[in-house]
């Protein structure tokens, strides 16, 4: 049975992989706007930090409704997971409220965590894969090496 503590490590857990997901697409519109705007061959700090700030503002919705039209069955996923990311954000513990309070509740809670972070992983890899990553395979791999030092962006 997992306890509060835990639970709350799993919402986190959970909360960076949405933030990944979001990473992912805010990459593929820097660079879509970035090759659109001539800043690859020709670059403006300028121009290129008025589009990085104005992706960092959009919500993952947003970002979906920016990128190039994507196959019908990673559109798909990506619908899911901005479902559940919505729903984990806006009402995961309203839906829960007292479970927290009992081993069987927080086991709830913890199952539907599991879920929303596996609808989740499904969209990212599956982006990933679009982008031709395979993140499976550089799991397993392990190269490169995992980075450890903080990188200003």
């Amino acid at each position: 049975m997992p306890s509060l503590d835990e639970v709350y490590q799993k919402f986190g857990t959970v909360a960076e992989a949405v933030a990944l997901l979001e990473t992912q697409l805010g990459n593929m519109l820097l660079l879509s706007r970035a090759t659109d705007r001539g800043l690859i061959s020709s670059p403006d700090p300028e121009a290129a930090r008025e589009i990085l700030d104005k992706i960092d503002r959009s919500t993952l919705g947003q970002l979906l409704k920016g990128v190039d039209p994507l196959p019908p069955d990673l559109e798909k996923l990506l619908s899911i997971a901005l479902g559940v990311r919505n729903r984990l954000f806006h009402t995961f513990y309203r839906q829960h409220n007292f479970r927290r309070n009992s081993d069987e509740g927080r086991t709830i809670m913890w199952n539907d965590l599991d879920s929303i972070h596996d609808a989740l992983h499904r969209a990212y890899n599956a982006l990933a894969q679009f982008n031709g990553i395979d993140m499976d395979a550089l799991a397993k791999s392990g190269e490169p090496p995992l980075p450890t030092d903080h990188v200003s962006i």
